[in-house]
């Protein structure tokens, strides 16, 4: 069997404001009703596959869970990294993990935030390369391009691909990203395909592969996987010897030295969704050549995509030409398409001036649930608490605010200080600075308060637990 391992802890600059730091574009629908990460996780299920193995940080553990739920897939181990140290430690983690597990199993390595429209196809694929990474080879899958594309890398073939039938091919070399006008010979030469950076491989030969060209990764993170600990099910990368390994990609530590490497061509269409530009063309343009995403309206427009991402804001855009519009509640993109690859600096920008909107997104998702912030004043603030059903916030207190809690949907059991009580809709709740409190939604269905905090601070770092079911600090 196979053992998907998905790697979802990046953040995806290019594709903000919808994509963030801390709710990157691997949980966002961004191309159907599925987000990336689930059609991932669907992709790569099935009779031959093992449960998934997922590498993530500690920020998504919760998110991760709740998705794979949500599409009715069981996942495997999941292993949370202390700190992001690229794919080289990530991919080595899951190995020598499995080593302990599985020491016989193949591996395939999927960044979680790839559109494949063809999963069958993809599948297809994948078995082509099984007979290549038994016999021991590192496969790797290469898209065939369809554009003079910047924003990836490229595998140089020893041999015209034709067209692209799935089948081992030996590779000749990693290309890093070229500019436009080496991107457009190569497309022309038709022996270079796209770096899709994603790997099949043995337990064991990827082991050898790290012992032979990258040694030093694998006495840290080693120790990071012998050290681990487990807490409520997930496991806990040793942060020290963790934090000590190099930051470098698995191309970088291992692939671009490794001899027994072998390529399998995909031609049913792919994309990494590395921008917006990228997304217009996932999203099947209209006869003029526009997209619009929700509450968006497009007049006289032609090449643009208008995405609104949130049902109060109504977006419109008229005689537009190659642009780019992305509307969240709390900011605004307006980008001439060429400059999509550009979005990342403007990220740099909005942290340089300590704009929380660079990182954070409007909704703050917890273990429980989550929450937005709808009206912010000078001493109060105005909350929409969202909490699924069988879930409780942690028993906490806070030193500088009170708080009126209103049910508008569901019932919720409340205790404050020694007291305990059912609020259901339309009731509410009065939780005076300092008092002792806990929320816990016991129905089946999920509940929606009103939250009005009053106080001379109210930061989220306001709060002292005393217990708490998800074990944060």
């Amino acid at each position: 069997m196979i053992t998907p391992i998905l790697l979802c802890g990046g953040s995806g600059t290019r594709l903000w404001p919808l994509s963030r730091k801390s709710y990157p574009k691997q949980f966002s629908p961004l191309v159907g009703t599925t987000s990336l990460f689930q059609a991932s996780a669907q992709r790569l299920s099935g009779p031959e596959f093992a449960a998934p193995m997922v590498l993530t940080n500690a920020d998504f553990r919760f998110i991760v869970t709740e998705q794979m739920t949500e599409v009715g897939i069981d996942p495997g181990a999941i292993l949370i990294e202390p700190e992001g140290r690229n794919t080289a430690p990530a991919i080595l983690a899951a190995a020598l993990w499995l080593e302990k597990t599985n020491p016989d199993a193949l591996m395939l390595v999927a960044p979680s935030d790839h559109v494949v429209p063809d999963a069958t196809a993809f599948r297809a694929a994948v078995a082509a390369g099984l007979p290549a990474a038994k016999a021991g080879q590192l496969v790797t899958f290469g898209i065939r391009p369809t554009h003079a594309e910047t924003g990836y890398g490229y595998l140089e073939l020893a041999e015209n691909p034709g067209e692209c039938e799935a089948r081992p091919l030996k590779l000749s070399r990693f290309v890093e990203k070229p500019d436009a006008a080496r991107a457009k010979e190569m497309l022309q030469a038709g022996t270079y395909l796209w770096n899709a950076g994603i790997f099949l491989f043995s337990v064991k030969a990827i082991l050898a592969a790290f012992q032979a060209h990258a040694s030093d990764l694998m006495k840290q993170v080693g120790q990071a996987v012998e050290d681990a600990q487990t807490d409520l099910g997930f496991l806990r990368l040793a942060p020290e010897p963790w934090g000590r390994a190099e930051d470098i990609s698995i191309d970088y530590a291992v692939m671009e030295r490794a001899e027994n490497l072998s390529v399998v061509p995909f031609a049913a269409g792919w994309s990494d969704l590395g921008g917006w530009d990228a997304v217009w063309r996932e999203t099947n343009p209209d006869a003029h050549g526009v997209v619009t995403h929700g509450h968006a309206t497009a007049l006289d427009c032609e090449d643009s995509l208008l995405r609104s991402e949130d049902q109060r804001l109504e977006l419109v855009g008229i005689g537009l030409k190659n642009i780019i519009t992305v509307a969240m509640p709390d900011a605004v993109l307006v980008a001439d398409a060429s400059r999509a690859q550009d979005v990342k600096q403007a990220v740099a920008a909005l942290k340089a001036k300590q704009a929380k909107q660079a990182t954070a997104f409007p909704k703050d998702h917890r273990p429980w649930g989550w929450f937005e912030s709808l009206v912010i004043g000078n001493r109060f603030q105005v909350k929409r608490i969202v909490v699924h059903p069988g879930a409780a916030l942690s028993l906490q207190s806070h030193h500088h605010r009170a708080e009126h809690w209103i049910v508008v949907e569901g019932t919720a059991r409340v205790q404050i200080d020694e007291t305990e009580q059912l609020v259901t809709e339309n009731q509410s709740v009065y939780i005076p600075l300092g008092a002792k409190h806990r929320l816990e939604n016991p129905g089946k269905v999920p509940m929606v308060l009103i939250e009005v905090q009053t106080g001379s601070y109210l930061g989220e770092d306001d709060i002292i637990r005393y217990e708490d079911i998800y074990s944060r600090n």
